[in-house]
């Protein structure tokens, strides 16, 4: 998928909050507790699987979105945990030392990205191929991030955002519809015609797309999610919280006209209680 736009009011660096925002929203109970120390203690980890054992398997273009993940969760004040090209069983080792990272006791917030291949359920790992049988398939169940940073297995991130974003196909169905065969649609003019729509919208983590369906990659700016993402994290949350962030990066995708082919992000297991915050640069 080739021609992704870059919106033209996005910032291409990151805008810190201002002293005033900060002041006012500081001391609000309202909202998930940040200091100044604790975004001292911040820690992330990033996974992406960029080169495959089936080299026909390779994410042209995950190079660009790890480096633009890593610059940015570094300039959000995150110590980045990165791993590249695991299997799916080093996935879930990775994810498991990371619920015992020494910071994660004093940080306000952790992200867990992880960028691969993907079927329902389940993230690919790079030994993954068509053949494998359901017992022995290289795979990571997404259900596992739960599992491993909840409140019985994680106490350190008790009432603490843990923020998921999984870049990876839902499945092999488009994600769009095409109106004029499920009854017909009539066009601007009156015309009957093909209306091609998201399949699924205004339903209400951040995955890259719904259930089932295929998320798309360019091969040198990287994936629209994470593209979208970046730009958003970088002209908005100086001021708007993570919840409104991740609507603002849907909308993208809702105004991508140019394409046939739809992809429409989803919020996933959504369990935050507060707005959260990320108030760069204070």
């Amino acid at each position: 998928m080739a021609g992704t736009l870059q919106a033209d009011w996005w910032s291409t660096n990151l805008i810190p909050c201002e002293k005033s925002f900060w002041n006012s929203k500081k001391n609000d109970l309202k909202i998930y507790p940040v200091t100044k120390e604790s975004v001292r203690s911040r820690v992330a980890l990033l996974i992406t699987n960029i080169q495959f054992k089936n080299r026909g398997l390779d994410r042209h273009g995950a190079d660009v979105d790890e480096r633009n993940m890593q610059r940015l969760l570094e300039d959000l004040g995150y110590e980045v945990v990165k791993h590249t090209n695991l299997t799916g069983q080093q996935m879930d080792k990775a994810v498991l030392d990371f619920s015992k990272h020494s910071k994660l006791k004093d940080t306000d917030s952790v992200f867990v990205v992880i960028m691969s291949h993907g079927k329902s359920g389940s993230i690919l790992g790079v030994n993954w191929n068509k053949t494998q049988t359901a017992e022995k398939e290289d795979v990571f169940p997404i259900d596992n991030i739960y599992k491993h940073l909840n409140s019985a297995n994680c106490r350190a991130l008790i009432d603490k955002p843990k923020i998921i974003i999984i870049q990876a196909c839902r499945g092999e169905e488009p994600g769009n519809v095409d109106l004029s065969s499920v009854g017909g649609s009539l066009s601007s003019d009156g015309a009957s015609g093909s209306h091609f729509v998201h399949l699924e919208k205004d339903f209400g983590a951040l995955l890259s797309s719904t259930p089932h369906t295929k998320s798309y990659r360019d091969n040198v700016k990287g994936s629209l999610l994470i593209q979208f993402f970046v730009g958003i994290v970088k002209t908005h949350a100086c001021e708007k919280e993570l919840d409104k962030l991740f609507t603002m990066i849907m909308g993208c995708f809702e105004g991508l006209t140019q394409y046939d082919e739809k992809q429409m992000p989803v919020k996933h297991r959504w369990s935050m209680t507060k707005p959260f915050y990320l108030f760069p640069g204070i």
